[in-house]
């Protein structure tokens, strides 16, 4: 297809136009932060003690990020999980706010917890987007 300016679909020869983001799979990908209300609710909180079923539920969202990401064919996997780590932690504020299993804080320092809460889990998803990236890329090399 020549270059045509005028129509949308037209990508000049030797340009690659950006893969576009998957907003079902960052929603989706975030949405695993509703694993913590079902570990709760089955007891593995209180049957394997509170860091353990943190560390659980981390390894597990982290190895379903990375391994869902890294081996599916998802353009942009740092952008991805970074936007997936923000749902999730818009999500986790939501839920303790909502299950009250957190001293509830007000004010300017709610906001700085929920800010802080949400950057640490965005930046999470920018770690497993660069190992998924690794992991797209040692597969691609084959």
């Amino acid at each position: 297809m020549a270059h045509d300016p005028t129509h949308p679909d037209s990508v000049p020869t030797g340009t690659r136009r950006p893969e576009r983001l998957s907003w079902p799979l960052v929603i989706g990908f975030g949405s695993l932060a509703l694993l913590w209300p079902l570990v709760d609710a089955l007891g593995l909180a209180d049957s394997l003690g509170q860091p353990a079923a943190a560390f659980l539920v981390l390894a597990v969202v982290g190895a379903a990020w990375v391994l869902g990401v890294g081996f599916g064919r998802v353009p942009q996997p740092v952008v991805t999980l970074t936007l997936a780590g923000v749902v999730y932690g818009i999500l986790l504020m939501a839920m303790s706010e909502l299950l009250g299993d957190r001293p509830s804080i007000g004010g300017v320092l709610g906001g700085v917890v929920a800010v802080f809460e949400i950057a640490r889990a965005a930046g999470l998803g920018a770690l497993a987007g660069l190992l998924a990236r690794s992991l797209q890329r040692s597969r691609a090399a084959r």
